[in-house]
């Protein structure tokens, strides 16, 4: 009998029992939207990240927005962030009708450098927008000294990050207002869906209000006093999320033992790869594990063909923002741009990366990845 061959996805959701328990909850109870889950949901977030206020929104992307929009930035204005990230990053200044203003990353952390951030500062420039890649915290002290002395927000994208620390504070809680996104492949889902976290009041309400079509304060279901949006989790999303931060630390733990294992297989190999490397203030939540190949002569499209017939499934993470046809259009971007991001784009790989990874499969994985880069 011909052995079947293993398959590896690049991300699975860690479900149990109690998320399936509170869903049929949600279910059972006939109220599927604007109930108690959510608010629930919400305080054990808020607790968790030892904020004041947390507000469940239906993405990290309809989260982004809305702090843009709190923050007041509109047309005409700049804000500074990072060429490598997902593209919502960028977008969501896009949707204020600002600008994006990109700076080249470190090449170790691939975080923004805020060594190059002063040089891109304008009379435009409003805001910073912080990207904490992959699980890794973003170099925080020089950039809150430079939105000091310029007199610039900070608002911090955590959708890749839950639970990392810079110098043994959360990232989350240095801006004004964070964001985070439950997405399946993050360290917490909640299928679609995202929360935005601050300590000031008035931008809670502000984000409540937007999120559920601009409607006033005092709720009434035909008042609405602004523009606003139908960016609402629904309960049965806030009913998985709340399974799942009241299990965080297990999530967080577990991910980090696989993240383990596989710098401990491929940490031998380093004249082909680079395992990724945790700045020494850092703790890394891992979102994903990304590998950057060493060998300018490795074809890492032929390598990912080459693994994924073998059943492991990996891919390209992430591609710079700034190349996308749509922003080399809009704003004249070119290869050369920002060279550091643009290298470490054409040379990552992330591997499959999900609680249930066993040291066997990890080790399977490794061998495969290594050899196949041998024969190449």
């Amino acid at each position: 009998m011909k052995k079947t061959k293993k398959k590896y996805s690049i991300a699975k959701p860690y479900i149990t029992k109690k998320e399936e328990q509170y869903v049929l909850e949600v279910l059972r109870s006939g109220i599927l939207s604007i109930g108690p889950k959510i608010e629930l949901f919400e305080k054990k977030f808020a607790d968790f990240m030892g904020v004041k206020y947390a507000c469940a929104v239906s993405s990290g992307t309809a989260g982004l927005h809305l702090t843009m929009i709190a923050a007041g930035i509109g047309p005409g204005d700049e804000v500074i962030t990072t060429p490598f990230s997902f593209v919502a990053s960028a977008n969501s200044i896009l949707y204020v009708g600002a600008k994006p203003v990109f700076v080249d990353i470190d090449p170790v952390t691939y975080n923004m450098n805020p060594a190059k951030i002063e040089e891109k500062i304008t009379k435009k420039t409003k805001a910073i927008l912080a990207v904490h890649i992959f699980g890794q915290a973003t170099d925080m002290d020089p950039i809150m000294k430079i939105a000091k002395k310029y007199k610039l927000k900070i608002i911090e994208d955590v959708c890749e990050s839950i639970g990392a620390t810079y110098k043994g504070r959360k990232v989350g809680t240095f801006g004004e207002s964070a964001v985070f996104a439950f997405y399946p492949n993050k360290q917490m889902t909640t299928g679609e869906g995202g929360m935005i976290v601050t300590n000031d009041k008035k931008s809670d309400q502000l984000f409540r209000s937007l999120r559920n079509q601009g409607r006033a304060e005092n709720m009434q279901w035909l008042d609405h006093e602004r523009l606003g949006y139908n960016y609402r989790m629904d309960e049965l999303s806030a009913a998985a999320g709340l399974a799942q931060i009241e299990k965080i630390d297990f999530l967080l733990s577990e991910r980090r033992k696989v993240a383990e294992m596989y710098t401990k297989y491929l940490k031998p190999h380093s004249d082909f790869i680079q395992v990724p490397v945790i700045a020494p203030a850092n703790i890394h939540t891992w979102f994903v594990y990304v590998v950057s190949l060493k060998n300018k002569k490795i074809n890492r499209n032929q390598l990912i063909e080459k693994l994924a017939a073998e059943g492991i499934s990996t891919k390209p993470y992430l591609p710079s923002i700034h190349l996308f046809s749509f922003y080399k259009n809009l704003f004249g971007y070119k290869e050369g741009d920002f060279p550091i991001s643009e290298n470490v784009s054409n040379k990552a790989v992330a591997l499959p990366f999900y609680i249930g990874l066993k040291e066997s499969d990890i080790k399977y994985i490794c061998e495969k990845l290594i050899s196949t880069i041998k024969k190449q």
